[in-house]
């Protein structure tokens, strides 16, 4: 049976119907030749036509709409939360996660979810689309690109008087910005006429600074704020702390009172996770780490004393010269100091001994630089003397790593945002060194020659390509290095933290037999109090006998010479009684007898010492 299905349509829906029928042909125009304009017909090969006004020109208008363009911001942030809760705070989120998981509503719903993800979660486990079977990657990357770094741009100091750029700061936001502060570091050799001006560069302009930032007294360090990007903390060579907005312009917006403020130059100077953005904390060499609020930055909201004898004396503390926060510990910070010491301290503990944990020293001179490894934050990297350290928490009385002594004093260091394995550091001679762990711990694996003068200060872009170096004479070096010292290698990470691991429990090896050494001193120490008197005595006896001894050998050597004058005026008796031949020879018999006598004696001692059969 064959299944046929009629499909139907009406002739109004095909549109309007086309009847075509035959007709005679008929003629719409006719041109006939003219003979005049065929004598005007020239051949074009080529011709030359000689003209006295310009071609002809055709103009054409077109009205059409204009387009604006215009810039706009979104203030952006993390929605879901309460508004007492701050998502930007750890604690306050652990906390209020705890608080819903154990809300019973919270528990039915994801409960209920969890039947309609069981199912899109079984599809995916089934087959990944995404899967990419004939990865490329596997294979082992040998990588033959040579390390280099090459300048971008550099700025100079547009005064006459040369100053030393002593501190960088990038922008936070877009890093398209520059702050640099300038100041004489040099005891009292400051010149009257010198600039206090500190200035912000944009980076594609390096003939003009953006903005100058105009404090009472010469900036030894600045700082942009993390969260509000308008604002700037800087930390005076006489001690002030002040605070910018570049909105407002040039002038300082917040001052501190000097009564109130540092008594030497503020090293360090750092911004603190908090919820108004508005609290950071410096540190100056006259031995105090005093916290500030910008709101109302007259005075310090809190002074801490680096003693490490944790009695609070300002006579015994140690200068601070370098500061080290890490938003992740948000109690924990460290401080460098004067005096090769770095202090680690926490800032919630009760008393001032508390707050003072503990200390690591090893360098001979003042540590200039301090940070915490980006992706290791038991690890840090301090900078002193010749030499750049690595140090572990977990081992607090030797570093762990270093590097070997160079010939140039170092002056800063800093580690790659990037890679767990690189840092950089930079040195008297004008040198930039880049250390890569992974490739090499004896050398650099690149150095660079930038400047003439000494290097003071450094500072790393967030992506890691970007380094700016600032120099004595206040010329600031902006360097971009190679992909392969900025993008992070195969197992990079796991290669540094078995490493970081395995010097970590080297030295704690090294730290208990050096601990196990000292214990059996001091047990020495104690057995030679408890036998003091007794060591006294055998004192006097050793030195009876050694006075015995000293006397017998001169008595002995007494009597050799008495011997000697004996037989001297025998020999004369002799020779004066019996002549000269004569009495000779009978000294030389007396001789004679006398030596068989004493070797008669000596045998006899010795038969008498041999056994008896």
């Amino acid at each position: 049976m064959e299944i046929v299905y009629v499909y139907l349509k009406k002739r109004s829906e095909f549109g309007k119907q086309c009847n075509f029928s035959d007709r005679q042909a008929e003629l719409s125009i006719d041109i006939p030749p003219n003979p005049q304009l065929m004598e005007q017909f020239v051949v074009r090969d080529p011709v030359d036509t000689g003209i006295q006004c310009s071609t002809d020109m055709s103009e054409h208008e077109v009205n059409t709409e204009r387009f604006e363009m215009e810039t706009r911001g979104i203030n952006h942030l993390e929605g879901g939360w309460p508004k007492d809760v701050n998502p930007l705070e750890l604690e306050q989120t652990i906390r209020f996660r705890k608080k819903v998981e154990k809300d019973e509503n919270y528990i039915n719903a994801i409960l209920q979810l969890g039947y309609v993800m069981e199912h899109c979660i079984k599809q995916n486990n089934a087959i990944d689309i995404y899967g990419e079977y004939f990865d490329e990657d596997d294979s082992v990357e040998v990588s033959d690109e040579v390390l280099s770094a090459k300048t971008i741009n550099v700025f100079r100091d547009p005064n006459e008087i040369k100053r030393t750029a002593t501190h960088l700061s990038w922008h936070p936001d877009a890093n398209r910005k520059l702050a640099v502060a300038y100041s004489c570091l040099d005891f009292q050799r400051a010149n009257v006429n010198m600039s206090l001006e500190s200035f912000i560069w944009d980076l594609e302009n390096p003939n003009k600074p953006e903005l100058s930032l105009k404090p009472a007294s010469p900036l030894v360090t600045l700082e942009y704020n993390p969260k509000d990007a308008h604002v700037l903390i800087g930390g005076c060579y006489n001690g002030q702390i002040a605070c910018w907005d570049t909105r407002k312009g040039s002038l300082v917006a917040e001052l501190s009172t000097i009564e109130f403020s540092h008594r030497d130059p503020v090293f360090g100077a750092l911004w603190l996770q908090s919820k108004t953005g508005t609290e950071c904390f410096s540190a100056s060499t006259d031995g105090q780490v005093m916290w500030w609020d910008i709101r109302k930055i007259s005075e310090p909201t809190e002074i801490l004393v680096m003693d490490v004898s944790r009695k609070g004396i300002l006579e015994n503390a140690l200068g601070a010269i370098t500061l080290e926060f890490e938003p992740t510990m948000p109690t924990k910070f460290m401080v460098g100091t004067e005096q090769g010491v770095v202090i680690s301290c926490n800032r919630k503990a009760k008393t001032i001994a508390e707050k003072i944990v503990c200390t690591f020293s090893g360098h001979h001179g003042p540590i200039y630089a301090l940070q915490r490894n980006p992706f290791y934050p038991k690890n840090f990297l301090t900078v002193g003397d010749w030499a750049v350290r690595i140090w572990s928490e977990e081992s607090r009385e030797s570093c762990i790593m270093w590097t070997k002594y160079h010939m140039a004093y170092i002056t800063d260091g800093a580690w790659s945002p990037q890679r767990p394995a690189v840092f950089f550091t930079t040195k008297m001679d004008g040198t930039v060194d880049i250390w890569d762990f992974v490739f090499k711990q004896s050398d650099p694996a690149l150095s660079l020659k930038v400047c003439d003068e000494a290097l003071f200060s450094l500072k790393v872009q967030d992506n890691g390509c970007f380094l700016a170096c600032g120099s004595q004479l206040g010329t600031t070096t902006l360097l971009e290095v190679s992909p392969g010292l900025c993008n992070l290698q195969r197992n990079e990470k796991n290669a540094m933290s078995s490493i970081f691991e395995r010097e970590t429990r080297r030295e704690k090896i090294l730290e208990a037999r050096h601990r196990e050494m000292r214990l059996k001193e001091k047990g020495r120490a104690e057995l030679r109090d408890e036998e003091g008197d007794e060591t006294k005595v055998s004192q006097e006896q050793l030195l009876a006998i050694a006075e015995e001894e000293f006397f017998d050998v001169i008595k002995t050597e007494m009597k050799r010479r008495e011997t000697g004058t004996k037989k001297a005026k025998r020999y004369d008796e002799l020779e004066t009684e019996e002549g000269g031949m004569e009495g000779e020879q009978h000294l030389e018999d007396e001789e004679y007898r006398q030596d068989d006598e004493e070797q008669e004696e000596e045998e006899e001692e010795e038969d008498e010492k041999m056994p008896k059969e």
